[in-house]
């Protein structure tokens, strides 16, 4: 079966780099290897993509106003490709996207829907979501959730529901595994001490994120803790931002936050950490998380998305945007003796391997495509015979 994916861009991101370890997956479980159209450039993933022996396109859009002429092209490369089945990620790609493949003539279309709260998106792709909504019952066949808060609020918003099936991402712990001696160069790499506790966050620097929440909660901790240092990376996350350092600036530590930036590194990164924090204000399935507690990571996680599903009793789940009550939290874990702080790791650890397996998504993802190609071919006749 030949499959198309369609995203906005190949950036590092939770959607993108889910994308490549689904595509990886199914490929060793026996699928013809996929091809990825990214709307814009080709980005880091992309180029892992092809990398990985996969066919990725970029067409290149710069702003919105090219996306008349990505459509237009992306139609004429899905005429020329003729996959059976067009499966788009996020929202820009399921309109944008969607409406190509319909255009060429293919119904098997997929959507891809992960965030939760709309309101920190811009005006104008909280416009693309409204025209996804209206358009959500005749484009796709399917509208694929990466979590159950994203079907939820999908649906408030106007998607059609009966079109609407869940399959949270997976994660491959054989490649997200604890790992101390590669933290410990990791530690003496970024000048943080062996014996010293470290908290993490990961991830782009983003409003969804809220990494105010975060800081304003270190800095508590550090009041508590004064010899506990705290590593940021992401994108954005670095020096050169000047909000992200003001704001560490108030919590009068500044000498005990790390800012490592992007790294391609994260799986080390988070094995130099005592305790993984998500200080979110929105997410939908927060990849990140399933990866710190593969690494065996105990986390604090803010109550976004399905976060708390996640975690389950493996860690601590706060309100978001409570920067007390996330600094409690931490205290309270890194305040547990040190084997019993393991113990959540592994249980975290043990939680991911058997109930948020990458070979199951994967399985559920295929299963999904072929269901629906399948239907199709099956209906098709008796459509032309009526």
């Amino acid at each position: 079966m030949k499959v198309v994916h369609i995203i906005i861009g190949l950036e590092v991101g939770g959607a993108e780099l889910m994308l490549r370890r689904l595509l990886q997956t199914q490929r060793l479980q026996g699928e013809p290897p996929a091809t990825v159209v990214s709307l814009t450039r080709l980005g880091p993933v992309g180029q892992r993509l092809r990398d990985d022996g996969f066919e990725v396109v970029a067409l290149g859009m710069r702003t919105p106003l090219g996306a008349p002429l990505a459509w237009w092209r992306l139609r004429a490369l899905l005429r020329r490709l003729q996959p059976d089945l067009v499966q788009t990620w996020m929202v820009h790609a399921d309109l944008i996207g969607g409406l190509a493949a319909r255009a060429a003539g293919i119904r098997a279309v997929v959507w891809g829907v992960r965030t939760t709260d709309f309101s920190i998106n811009p005006r104008a792709t909280r416009a693309v979501r409204w025209l996804c909504a209206r358009l959500s019952a005749t484009v796709p066949h399917t509208i694929v959730c990466a979590a159950e808060a994203s079907r939820r609020a999908h649906v408030q918003a106007g998607y059609d529901a009966r079109r609407m099936t869940v399959i949270p991402n997976g994660f491959d712990v054989d490649t997200w595994r604890p790992d101390a001696a590669a933290g410990a160069v990791v530690r003496a790499q970024l000048g943080l001490s062996s014996n010293k506790p470290v908290v993490g966050c990961v991830g782009r620097f983003h409003a969804a994120k809220d990494y105010a929440n975060f800081v304003a909660a270190a800095g508590r901790v550090a009041q508590r803790h004064p010899d506990c240092r705290f590593l940021l990376v992401g994108r954005g996350v670095d020096p050169a931002n000047a909000a992200l350092c003001a704001w560490i600036d108030a919590t009068g530590h500044a000498g005990a936050f790390v800012l490592a930036g992007e790294r391609s590194d994260v799986v080390v990164c988070l094995s130099a950490m005592d305790v993984f924090v998500l200080a979110s204000r929105s997410e939908g399935f927060p990849n990140v998380v399933g990866e710190a507690m593969a690494t065996a990571r105990p986390c604090v996680v803010t109550d976004v998305g399905d976060a708390a599903a996640l975690v389950g009793d493996t860690g601590r789940v706060v309100p978001a945007r409570d920067p007390q009550a996330l600094a409690a939290a931490v205290c309270d874990l890194l305040e547990l003796p040190a084997d019993r702080r393991q113990s959540l790791g592994d249980a975290a650890r043990t939680r991911v391997a058997t109930e948020f397996s990458l070979a199951r998504t994967a399985e559920r993802f295929t299963a999904l495509q072929h269901a629906i190609v399948d239907g199709l071919r099956q209906a098709r006749p008796s459509a032309n015979a009526a």
